[in-house]
Order: structure tokens, then C-alpha cells, then sequence
């Protein structure tokens, strides 16, 4: 795993301008990662991708998050920090199972977590509780009761559920939260926190002030595109300040 070039940087966010969320986190790894194949990445399940994509952003633009939240009561914009240490739950290098079981309401259940294909399988799914089923369907290998086989619409909803949560707590990473106070009107509220579109928007924005650096320095140096952009950060700098 590696920092983001500046380069690198460009290139992702020209590849992922029309791209989905699921892509665009595969493409941001693809760089970070080149010593795993396109398999690899898309088996991670959504937490270890999580993590991944959280190391790499560290490594690229630091350990600081800002984030910024609209009051669900009272619209009042609210802005805060967090370390990426405070949300990173996992080791994204550590190696997990690839399968799990558990026993729920007498029914006997083997499943496995969800990856980036499996996401990408219910993409276009505008029915949450649909797209949260077929998931599940999709993660369910074998499910039994006093050793006969079962499909998944054989089984209960409490059954369903405690799988559901079981998932979750063997994904922690997957799904993150983030406790927030409204200062303006003291509401209280839990955001969820997605790496892969905070992680975007930051690149989108970096790769826009590049641009307009290399235009800067081309127009007033004639220099290659190729040539800034191999620059440090702290180099390319200090010829911007002389050009302004």
C-alpha cells in the first residue's frame, strides 16, 4: 500500500467522473494497491475495503479528517475533526475468515460477508429493504434445520435479523457511525460515515488545485504536465509563490 501521487491523484479523478461509488473505491485502491490484482481488491469484503481506502487516504493527505453535517432539526451547519485512528476499527493487512456459521432460531447458517461485487449487484436497486435482502441472499451459503436444506425465503424474519446482525459484527468496519451535537439547538444524531464519497470529494478537490497549478507553472515556465506533477508538494510551491 502507497500514498497517492500527485499524478496518480489526476489520473483517478479523470478514470472516475462517471464512474459508481463501488468503481470509484475499486480505482482508488487499484493505485494505492498495485501489488494486488483487480480479484483481489473485489474480494475484500466492504470493511477490509473500508480500511484500506482509510490507510491510504492517511498516508495521501494525513491522519485529520474534516467533516461537515447539517442538523437534521434545525439545518445549522456543523463542522468538526475526528483522526483517522478514531474510525479505523480493523487492520486492513489482517487476514479474516472466509466463512462463518451461526445458529439462529434452530436454523444452522454458513454465510460469508459482502464484497464489492456483491455490491455491485444491487446497484440500481431503489427498494433499501430489497437491495438489503438480495445482499443477504447473495452472503448466505447454506442454510439447514435438523439437518434438512433450506432456501432463504424458508427462512424466519427473526432468523434473517440476528444473521443480519451477526454480519455486521464480524464487518465492524463496514458500517460507520458518528455521534454528533447540534451546538445551535443541542439536538443529538448518528451520521453515517462513508469513506469511499468523503475519500472522493477530498481527491475531486486536490486534483482541481493541481490542475490549476500545472496551468500556472506551464503557462509561465513551459513545463510538461508530466514534469510538475512529479514535483514535491513543497517544490511546486515554492515556484508558485516566485511566479505570483
Amino acid at each position: 500500500m502507497q500514498s497517492l501521487s500527485a499524478s496518480n491523484v489526476i489520473r483517478i479523478w479523470e478514470l472516475g467522473q462517471n464512474q459508481h461509488p463501488v468503481d470509484r473505491a475499486l480505482l482508488m485502491l487499484s493505485f494505492a494497491c498495485p501489488e494486488k490484482c483487480l480479484e483481489e481488491l473485489i474480494s475484500l469484503t466492504v470493511g477490509q475495503r473500508d480500511a484500506h481506502l482509510l490507510k491510504v487516504r492517511e498516508l495521501t493527505l494525513g491522519s485529520q479528517l474534516n467533516g461537515s453535517a447539517s442538523c437534521p432539526r434545525c439545518q445549522e451547519r456543523l463542522e468538526f475533526d475526528f483522526q483517522v485512528a478514531d474510525i479505523l476499527l480493523v487492520d486492513p493487512t489482517q487476514v479474516i475468515e472466509q466463512e462463518y456459521s451461526l445458529t439462529a432460531e434452530g436454523f444452522d447458517l454458513r454465510f460469508r460477508l459482502p464484497n464489492s461485487q456483491d455490491l455491485a449487484s444491487i446497484v440500481g436497486c431503489e427498494d433499501s429493504q430489497k437491495a438489503k435482502s438480495l445482499l443477504i441472499q447473495r452472503c448466505l451459503l447454506q442454510a439447514s434445520c435438523d439437518n434438512q436444506l433450506l432456501v432463504y425465503q424458508e427462512l424466519p424474519p427473526t432468523a434473517i435479523a440476528k444473521l443480519t446482525e451477526q454480519m455486521a459484527e464480524c464487518d465492524p468496519q463496514a458500517e460507520i457511525q458518528l455521534a454528533l451535537d447540534c451546538l445551535a439547538c443541542k439536538h443529538s444524531w448518528i451520521a453515517w460515515f462513508d469513506i469511499v464519497d468523503f475519500f472522493w470529494t477530498e481527491l475531486t478537490a486536490k486534483a482541481k488545485r493541481l490542475l490549476q497549478e500545472v496551468h500556472m507553472l506551464a503557462r509561465f515556465y513551459g513545463w510538461r504536465e508530466a514534469d510538475i506533477l512529479s514535483m514535491s508538494a513543497v517544490r511546486r510551491q515554492s515556484y508558485l509563490e516566485m511566479v505570483s
